[in-house]
């Protein structure tokens, strides 16, 4: 019996390390697209042809007291002609943030600025709500978008509106670039993790003609394009993601802008960074639900629904990666006699598409990236994904079951380099579940590393990965948890 369930687990653990190693292969998809499409990268740049079309800028908001003064100054000194701008603030805030956004709103207002605050008196939507609450007030034929955290440049729409020309263009991303990303070593390690879905993905899904979304923020849409494809919906909690793939469906156009980016806030505290992944974990999930049937059985390209499933099913790496650590003490019980053949036919290449290829990923892109990293900070990326797989799998799981939910936001604190400010009492997640849960899964690591140790010291280097994720999570947690 024991055999039995030993061989099944085993099963399992090579089954995931299988669909983790296709991940791995469209990295490297990726990175071959990149090196060719650079090389023709010469796309022409509109110029302005002094036609001013209505913009309406949206602040959407939420309890966001330390940048909401700064993201209202920002969005107030983009140049635009004054009689065809409007900034709506959606704030739908419960603390002093609304004081803030008074104090900000009445300023520009009296520097002849049209700018409205607009606030519900409940969050239904959360912040889909809010955006389609905003825009059945909007007077602009554009509708550019920012959260509390980015910085938006003055030049902002002189440089994106004239890439609207083409009436079948429904939305323009920018490149998001990061304020605080050498706060500490998880701020560098998410300017990587962040900055190659846009340098990369959005880069090459564009070039080739691929879908792509809308990150919910330093973007600007055509308003009809919004309205066209059945508006801001809260069936999922990434209402960005699940509209951009109903405009595309319905034959809107997008463009991805590398050139201009929006320096925005990453998330300081290991709580907050989790808070932010389980979000867009489930969320892609809820949408990949909710989209891939009716993309599937669509007249697209083929080549557009192979990588749209990639896209929104990524997220099950997390899963898989949850799968793989709980069923490895299991397949190395059950697999002690192996020799060295199988270990270079079976466990080597596994090891090498699943993991190797995704660090390297990551490493070239650090390489090309003009704001590198140490080199020795790169190295924990491996770590961290391991020690945070298990609670965004859990999202995933959510993803999977369930619709909709709460839009948890994702505190900033105005950060823009390492210093000693604490995190405020009211800010900070309270998070004994998931410190408990790394205390665990530390303790069920170490069983692999010492069977290694005992048996099979040439595995021991893998190995180590887990114990040292799962730690570090932990110690952090502790960590933040007494500052």
């Amino acid at each position: 019996m024991l055999n039995t369930i030993l061989y099944f687990l085993t099963l399992i653990h090579f089954i995931t390390f299988g669909c983790l190693g296709l991940y791995g292969i469209h990295r490297i998809w990726l990175l071959l697209q990149l090196k060719n499409e650079r090389k023709k990268c010469s796309e022409e740049i509109p110029s302005f042809n002094n036609n001013h079309p209505f913009v309406t800028i949206q602040l959407p908001i939420y309890n966001e007291k330390f940048v909401a003064g700064r993201l209202i100054d920002a969005a107030s000194k983009i140049n635009w002609p004054k009689d065809r701008l409007e900034i709506q603030i959606l704030d739908d805030s419960t603390d002093d943030t609304r004081n803030i956004i008074d104090k900000s709103a009445e300023y520009w207002g009296k520097k002849g600025l049209n700018i409205n605050v607009i606030r519900r008196n409940n969050r239904n939507g959360f912040k889909a709500g809010a955006l389609s609450n905003g825009l059945k007030l909007t007077k602009g034929e554009f509708i550019a978008i920012f959260d509390a955290d980015f910085i938006p440049e003055p030049d902002f729409l002189y440089r994106t509106i004239p890439y609207f020309s083409n009436k079948n263009i429904g939305m323009i991303q920018t490149r998001w670039s990061f304020l605080n990303a050498s706060y500490s070593w998880l701020t560098k390690i998410q300017s990587i993790f962040l900055g190659q879905h846009f340098s990369i993905e959005h880069f090459i899904r564009y070039r080739k003609g691929l879908f792509f979304n809308f990150n919910g923020t330093a973007g600007i849409w055509r308003k009809i394009a919004i309205e066209s494809s059945g508006g801001w919906q809260s069936d999922t909690v990434t209402e960005d993601l699940d509209l951009s793939y109903r405009a595309q469906m319905a034959g809107w156009k997008f463009i991805y802008l590398e050139n201009i980016s929006v320096p925005s806030e990453l998330p300081v505290t290991i709580s907050d960074f989790r808070s932010q992944q389980q979000r867009w974990a489930k969320g892609s999930i809820q949408t990949a639900k909710k989209i891939l049937p009716q993309l599937i059985f669509s007249n697209t390209s083929g080549s557009i629904k192979k990588e749209a499933i990639a896209h929104l099913m990524a997220n099950l790496c997390w899963l898989l990666g949850t799968i793989a650590t709980l069923t490895l003490y299991p397949a190395i019980i059950y697999r002690k006699d192996i020799g060295i053949n199988q270990i270079l036919h079976i466990d080597l290449p596994l090891f090498i598409f699943s993991s190797f290829t995704i660090f390297i990923y990551f490493f070239l892109f650090n390489k090309m990236n003009s704001n590198k990293i140490e080199s020795y900070t790169l190295f924990l990326l491996p770590v961290l994904t391991v020690g945070i797989a298990p609670s965004i799998s859990l999202s995933v799981l959510k993803g999977i079951f369930s619709k909709g939910g709460d839009f948890c936001r994702t505190p900033k604190y105005g950060f823009t380099f390492k210093n000693n400010i604490s995190i405020p009492l009211a800010y900070k997640t309270k998070s004994y579940g998931y410190i408990i849960l790394n205390m665990i899964l530390f303790f069920y690591s170490l069983l692999p590393l010492i069977f290694a140790v005992k048996n099979n010291f040439v595995a021991v280097p893998f190995l180590l990965i887990f114990p040292l994720g799962f730690g570090l999570i932990f110690l952090k947690e502790i960590n933040e948890l007494k500052n």
